[in-house]
């Protein structure tokens, strides 16, 4: 056997949770032609029994093993990887795929035909059955499918970026030393399976929440994917970690928050710095906005999902606080189900019709009827369950309060001037988010009315790329696409507009709540966004049906309604209506906090704790479904 002392390639191998693989990974590395290897296995705090997996292949000198304390991310692994090596070359296999038997000789013969080149690829076999003879179509060249030079690069690791991008994270950089030369043969596999990296951290299937709850990370995440925004939760969140804690209240709850958070979840901040005490469990397998801990913000105590049980149990905390959408529904029904001695309230959002479609419907009911409070998203949602659950908002506290609220502390107090103040007759509307309800020939329509649509989110535009291409043939003056901005740049950016769009559709449930759907019945969560620059809220005229949002808007006078889009032109060059508008808009703002409604919410809590006391006797909570 080769002497581990003095390689020709050093193999490095992060992993992660993948002891189902790493047997079959390290058994293509044994049976290579070339022999002439060393492989550093770098165990990124992995929570299965990859220590116990790998430890007969450490009977063969060749084959290091070093296990760190927690998940530091793939830049940090391969670097301690590269600290160890010994080899002149690099090359990678990822625990979850397999080389092939002349793989590393074929890359090392590629870079020792071209001295000039620093790195050498194979072509690699994916998705089962696919083969490329180099770079997979969509993506960037594969850890798997590389050997370079070793020199004094390291990889990007987590405190600078995290990203599935390996051009952002190393091969960019490589790439400026020199060529990259291919072999023109498949020697490698890129297995495809759901808890790749790249799939986790992807939206719509994966994304941060998925990631962070994955891998456990416990710090902020700079975080930017090949097809999502750029998220700097180190900034974002800087001064909220900085801050020591709100010392407990004398009359102080403490809260289990169940479940996910969603948009806007450093709101529940609001409720720590009012001295009560908050905890975290989350529900498993998050979509990517359902927001998970460890939280970025801080100030939020984690129970570890593995033991949660027995922690709740030493816990024993004032209330439950369970919410939000659909997802996290079976979590809290055997939540619920599983601490029948603690006050629990279910906060619901989005969305019934859902859990119709999805087979959560009878976790959804038990949760409604056996939760000891319940808080709906608006007043037409609380209506809505009453048809579902006649007497439901009677028979126990009820509360109605809109679940994605942002904090206040986002709501700057500086507006930027109006674009249509230029004079040139043109005006400027917004739609932060999905442009639900307008179609292509609607902005061709409101081109005709001297009315611009300004789209932001480059991610939400990738989704909507036809609608795009439509709307950019029937207006291509007045449609403009513009990057997510984050709450700290809310106000700055929004406010330049003349008004904001609300979901456009219209109502046809005729005034009769069994007949409405879930535009009727939800609050999106773009009011608050709006609502913070003090923007009128665009939405169709809705006359004599129930609708949320017209309700709320009517309430506060934050609407702007239409019937058309000729009409919606005449409202708004009708200027001095306007700047009462939004001069209305921005004396209401407030309401769009969650700060706003704590001592509400609060004070709904301590009426769910003394009537769930008083009916304590009537003993375990039973599921009916």
């Amino acid at each position: 056997m080769p002497s581990p002392t003095d390689p020709q390639v050093t193999v490095l191998m992060p992993t992660y949770g993948q002891s189902g693989f790493i047997r079959r990974a390290l058994d293509s590395l044994l049976a290579q032609s070339m022999q002439d290897w060393e492989a550093i296995l770098i165990d990124d705090g992995s929570p299965d029994d990859t220590a116990a997996i790998v430890a007969p292949f450490l009977l063969d000198a060749r084959v290091r093993y070093r296990r760190l304390p927690h998940n530091t991310g793939l830049g940090n692994a391969l670097n301690c990887a590269l600290d160890l090596a010994r080899a002149p070359l690099i090359a990678c296999l990822p625990s979850d795929d397999v080389f092939y038997r002349d793989h590393l000789a074929s890359l090392c013969a590629a870079l020792h035909a071209h001295p000039g080149a620093v790195l050498a690829y194979a072509g690699v076999r994916h998705h089962y059955n696919r083969e490329a003879d180099g770079l997979i179509a969509g993506g960037a060249l594969q850890l798997v499918q590389c050997m370079y030079r070793r020199s004094e690069l390291r990889w990007t690791d987590r405190d600078e970026l995290e990203s599935d991008d390996l051009e952002r994270l190393f091969w960019s950089r490589l790439r400026a030393q020199g060529a990259f030369t291919g072999t023109g043969r498949v020697t490698c596999d890129w297995t495809s399976h759901p808890a790749q990296r790249h799939k986790l951290m992807q939206e719509p299937a994966g994304g941060i929440n998925p990631f962070r709850q994955h891998y456990r990370v416990r710090e902020p995440l700079r975080f930017h994917t090949t097809v999502g925004n750029a998220i700097d939760e180190v900034a974002q969140y800087r001064a909220m970690r900085a801050r020591p804690p709100t010392p407990p209240a004398d009359d102080g709850l403490t809260i289990l928050l169940a479940g996910e958070l969603a948009y806007n979840a450093d709101r529940v901040l609001a409720l720590e710095e009012q001295g009560h005490t908050l905890h975290g469990l989350w529900m498993r397998a998050p979509y990517w906005y359902n927001t998970v801990g460890p939280l970025p913000f801080g100030h939020v105590r984690e129970v570890r999902l593995s033991r949660w049980r027995e922690a709740l149990a030493q816990l024993r905390p004032h209330i439950i606080h369970a919410q939000l959408n659909w997802q996290a529904v079976p979590f809290c029904h055997e939540l619920m189900l599983a601490t029948p001695g603690v006050p629990f309230v279910w906060h619901f959002k989005e969305g019934p019709f859902i859990c119709l479609e999805k087979g959560s419907w009878p976790q959804l009911i038990d949760l409604f009827e056996l939760a000891d409070g319940c808080i709906f998203s608006s007043p037409e949602m609380r209506d809505w369950f009453d048809t579902v659950l006649p007497g439901l908002s009677t028979s126990k506290p009820c509360h109605v309060l809109d679940g994605d609220l942002p904090k206040a502390s986002w709501f700057g107090d500086v507006r930027t001037p109006l674009l249509s103040a230029a004079g040139d007759g043109e005006l400027h509307t917004v739609v932060p988010g999905r442009p639900i309800g307008l179609h292509p020939h609607t902005v061709g329509e409101l081109a005709a009315q001297g009315i611009h649509l300004h789209f932001y989110g480059d991610f939400t535009h990738g989704q909507w790329r036809q609608w795009i291409a439509d709307a950019r043939r029937l207006a291509p003056r007045h449609l403009h696409l513009h990057a997510n901005v984050d709450q700290s740049r809310w106000v700055d950016e929004f406010s330049r507009y003349d008004a904001g769009w609300l979901h456009a559709f219209a109502s046809t449930n005729q005034g009769e709540l069994r007949r409405a759907n879930w535009d009727d019945l939800n609050y999106p969560a773009r009011m608050a966004t709006l609502a913070a620059a003090g923007l009128p809220m665009i939405q169709r005229r809705n006359e004599g049906a129930i609708v949320a949002t017209q309700s709320l808007s009517r309430t506060l006078g934050t609407g702007l309604f239409y019937d058309s889009i000729a009409h919606l032109g005449a409202l708004l060059r009708d200027r001095p209506h306007m700047d009462a508008l939004r001069e209305q808009v921005w004396s209401q703002r407030a309401l769009f906090t969650f700060d706003a409604h704590v001592p509400e919410l609060v004070a709904f809590f301590r009426q769910v704790i003394a009537a769930a006391g008083s009916n304590r006797s009537r003993g375990e909570r039973t599921a009916t479904g």
